[in-house]
């Protein structure tokens, strides 16, 4: 699977990594995506991004939102009898 870069700053960061690196511009990318998304799941956990997300769009949790749904609610949804 090929991936064709059509931003020239991208190109450019791209090569300038592999260049630091010390290796070949596929590795570059490899290695960089891998860090990002380490960093990305190492800045907060889940429940973290969900509390954050809730306090940016004002979204308040009430108790009852709490308790799991009943199984009958997951049948109806797969449309189980």
């Amino acid at each position: 699977m090929t991936i064709n870069v059509n931003n020239p700053e991208a190109d450019a960061l791209t090569r300038r990594f592999a260049q630091l690196a010390g290796v070949s511009i596929t590795d570059a990318i490899v290695i960089a995506m891998r860090e990002a998304i380490e960093r990305r799941r190492a800045s907060e956990t889940p429940l973290q991004t969900a509390a954050r997300l809730r306090a940016k769009y004002g979204v308040v949790l009430r108790e009852d939102a709490r308790t799991p749904l009943p199984k009958e609610a997951f049948d109806d949804l797969w449309g189980k009898p």
